[in-house]
């Protein structure tokens, strides 16, 4: 699966996709998905299930044609070309390895058709080996392998040809919770080794926060953000994206002023005035932005606290999760605080306390958005 487009300049996109859609009989899976990406850029596609990532990620591959748009690598159009003649390693969920061959052999699968001299090929799985940290397990079969090994041998046989664009389908999700968080550090170093431009597919936020470049976020066949992980998260672009990564207090309000608006039965301040009165809109804030007192100002010149009533505490590893009852729409919010915080002094059961809610780190959205 590997062929050799012309290379690209540092202005021009890697791979661009163009009004990419995609139907399935009635279904439209995909539409007119837009976006660029950079030479060597690890780029992740993040959505719910159903959304078109993987649909998205095969149609780059070749393995789904594309109803209408276009794909171009490298400069070059490969929308039409079958999956043979495209310049890509995949690294599939379920690995895909051949349980009947060795762990050097599988590496080297790739490899086999190129005519290059055996010795040439043994050199280049004995580099993969070492570079993913499984030398002296090439004469293994994949069974005698842990599921992390496994996936190193498969992201191995899917660098052997040098590829210039690597596909990974989800490949950490098959894993327990603390081999994933090590083989995503893995991966990510391999790439930034490798210098490979990465397009990896995942359903997990923090996966795909923690190691892309630029995550982008899809929803029912659409591009929802393409964005820096601080921008899709600081920043979100749409009420979908502030509540699908991480956990976002959305609350319904109603504009009474230039920079006022009425929740429930409280005031909350905005940071802008451009929504005119009668507006419908959304506030987003993240729980940690939240300031948690014990008196119902910061000061003299403050504004005025929310008052809520603590109805459940959670522990979160170093933090703690409250959820409160208070007069907003909708009734709980969620406040994050971390270990050693003051506030922490008064939380208890049933106890009334006061919250802050910086107008600089709200979020505003139209309600119909």
């Amino acid at each position: 699966m590997s062929s050799s487009p012309s290379s690209t300049t540092e202005t021009t996109p890697y791979l661009q996709v163009r009004k990419a859609g995609k139907d399935f009989g009635a279904f439209r899976a995909l539409e007119e998905v837009s976006f660029e990406i950079k030479q060597g850029e690890f780029i992740c596609f993040l959505g719910p299930s159903g959304c078109g990532k993987t649909t998205l990620l095969r149609c780059i591959a070749g393995l789904e044609s594309l109803s209408s748009g276009q794909v171009i690598q490298a400069g070059v159009d490969i929308t039409a070309l079958p999956t043979s003649e495209r310049d890509f390693g995949i690294v599939f969920q379920s690995y895909a390895l051949f349980p009947n061959l060795t762990i050097a052999q599988n590496v080297a699968f790739g490899l086999l058709s190129s005519g290059q001299p055996r010795s040439q090929i043994d050199a280049r799985v004995a580099e993969l080996l070492e570079l993913v940290g499984l030398v002296g397990e090439d004469r293994k079969f994949p069974g005698q392998l842990s599921g992390g090994q496994q996936q190193r041998v498969a992201l191995a046989r899917a660098l052997a040809p040098s590829p210039g664009l690597l596909l990974l389908d989800e490949p950490l999700s098959a894993l327990d919770a603390k081999v994933r968080l090590r083989l995503r550090r893995e991966i990510k170093r391999l790439q930034r080794q490798v210098g490979v431009t990465t397009i990896m597919v995942t359903h997990d936020q923090e996966e795909a926060l923690t190691m892309a470049d630029r995550v982008l976020v899809m929803r029912s066949g659409r591009v929802e953000q393409m964005g820096t992980p601080d921008d899709i998260y600081d920043r979100p672009a749409s009420p979908f994206v502030a509540d699908f990564i991480g956990t976002t207090n959305l609350l319904r309000a109603t504009v009474i002023a230039p920079g006022l608006a009425r929740s429930g039965s409280i005031e909350v301040r905005l940071d802008d005035a451009i929504w005119p009165a009668g507006s419908r809109i959304l506030c987003a804030i993240r729980p940690e932005h939240i300031h948690v007192t014990g008196a119902s100002s910061t000061g003299a010149s403050g504004p005025p606290g929310l008052p809520g009533t603590i109805a459940e505490v959670e522990r979160l590893g170093g933090a703690y999760r409250l959820h409160l009852r208070t007069a907003v729409d909708p009734a709980e919010i969620a406040v994050d605080l971390r270990e050693g915080d003051p506030a922490l002094a008064f939380v208890a059961g049933g106890r009334q306390v006061f919250l802050h809610l910086p107008v600089q780190k709200m979020r505003v959205f139209g309600a119909a958005a």
